[in-house]
């Protein structure tokens, strides 16, 4: 709205602020058009104290005050009404009583809001106050058009400045409000692309637990066996071992196909398979075939006597049981192996220990380490405890997960 120019004065700096260049246009307009009709000789009244040039004085000086109507509107407004009232003393110009009407709307429009708020309201009691005045003194009602042209240079202009300085507040206001629902808008959609990545992000690794606990144990099972088979020269142990590669390798393609039909829509609305502890009988049998000396052990050993155990727990507690006989197989078979499920009331803990016979060598297959964090994983997941580590001076090495049976989370359908 206004240029600010910096220019040296004496030690210090002073800011000179240009005026507007609509400003001064309506200033030079109303200097040249009340000097035009001051030459014509056209007056707004005939009978004043003061005749001749004492006009251009309240002209100059409204002309002068239109150059700072943004800046100081309060010390315009009271300047201006009482050049304005000095006009009248003279032969009056009526260019300096359109600005003047100008000077009131100005300092209403760009006001305080205080300001804003009295100039209106005065100007109007004064409108009235002059009509009842007349009204009273001359006891006629045409006294009352006495106070028409006083309401048109006063209480006019000032409401007119009310109403647009409403109008700009509501707009400004709208604008406001719109920019803040296009920042929450645009703060919803991050938020909502953040929380779509998180979900991507976390059922990719739920994916991969699976796919790494259902894969890893028949693929090792297959490469064990087939290193055995390609370095014995015994045609009956080599047709064992690929016996047992043949049944890992069909089981394997079984649980494969059932991911992928898991992974792609189902139109038949089946039921999600998913692992129970009921399962763990097969698993060690499946262990014991593959060569691991494996033992179960349920405490309590009844059914009656164990508390119910939620699915995601049974699927928690099944897939570390499996892990777990997968690194044996790789590490420590043919030691002895126990897996040990103890049912609480609060709690199932699962132990498994895997030991190494003398003389065998640490690992017989190579590992990623995924299986130590997909059981941590799943632990985390049911709020529980998990610990993996040697015992009995580094000969065994035992994991035990400890998964609580009241804070388990709904199991996830992988579809």
């Amino acid at each position: 709205m206004y240029a600010v120019r910096e220019r040296p004065w004496l030690d210090g700096e002073v800011s000179i602020r240009r005026p507007h260049r609509f400003d001064a246009s309506i200033a030079a307009a109303g200097l040249l058009g009340g000097l035009l009709l001051w030459l014509v000789g056209l007056h707004t009244q005939t009978d004043a104290p003061l005749r001749g040039p004492w006009v251009l004085l309240p002209l100059t000086v409204v002309a002068a005050l239109e150059l700072c109507r943004r800046d100081r509107p309060l010390l315009v407004f009271a300047l201006g009404t009482a050049l304005a009232v000095a006009d009248q003393c003279t032969t009056g110009s009526l260019a300096t009583l359109v600005m003047y009407t100008d000077l009131v709307y100005a300092s209403v429009l760009y006001g305080s809001p205080a300001l804003a708020r009295r100039i209106p309201l005065g100007t109007g009691l004064f409108t009235l106050v002059v009509a009842l005045g007349f009204l009273a003194w001359l006891r006629q009602a045409q006294a009352l058009m006495i106070a028409v042209p006083i309401g048109v240079l006063t209480f006019g202009p000032a409401a007119t400045g009310a109403l647009v300085r409403n109008h700009r507040e509501a707009a400004r206001t709208a604008r406001r409000e719109a920019a803040q629902h296009l920042r929450l808008a645009e703060q919803s959609a991050r938020l909502a692309e953040l929380d779509r990545a998180q979900a991507v992000a976390a059922e990719r690794a739920r994916m991969a637990r699976e796919l790494h606990d259902m894969v890893a144990n028949r693929l090792t099972a297959i490469a064990i066996h087939s290193t055995a088979a390609l370095s014995l020269d015994d045609p009956g142990s080599s047709r064992q071992s690929l016996g047992v590669i043949r049944e890992n390798s069909v089981a394997g393609l079984t649980e494969m196909r059932g991911m992928i039909g898991l992974l792609r829509e189902r139109e038949d609305g089946e039921p999600l398979a998913v692992p129970t502890l009921d399962g763990l009988s097969a698993l060690v049998a499946q262990a014991r075939a593959n060569g691991l000396e494996v033992a179960l052990r349920t405490v309590p050993d009844t059914a009656d006597a164990r508390p119910p155990v939620p699915a995601p727990v049974e699927l928690a507690a099944y897939r570390i049981a499996q892990e777990c006989l997968t690194n044996a197989l790789k590490h420590a078979a043919p030691g002895p192996v126990e897996v040990r499920l103890t049912h609480r009331p609060d709690a199932l803990t699962v132990r498994v220990t895997s030991c190494l016979t003398d003389g065998h060598p640490v690992s017989r297959a190579p590992g990623s380490g995924a299986g130590l964090i997909g059981m941590r994983e799943r632990a985390a997941l049911l709020h529980g405890e998990f610990r993996a580590g040697p015992v009995e001076q580094g000969r065994c090495w035992e994991v035990r997960a400890v998964l609580p049976l009241t804070t388990a989370p709904p199991l996830e359908d992988p579809r």
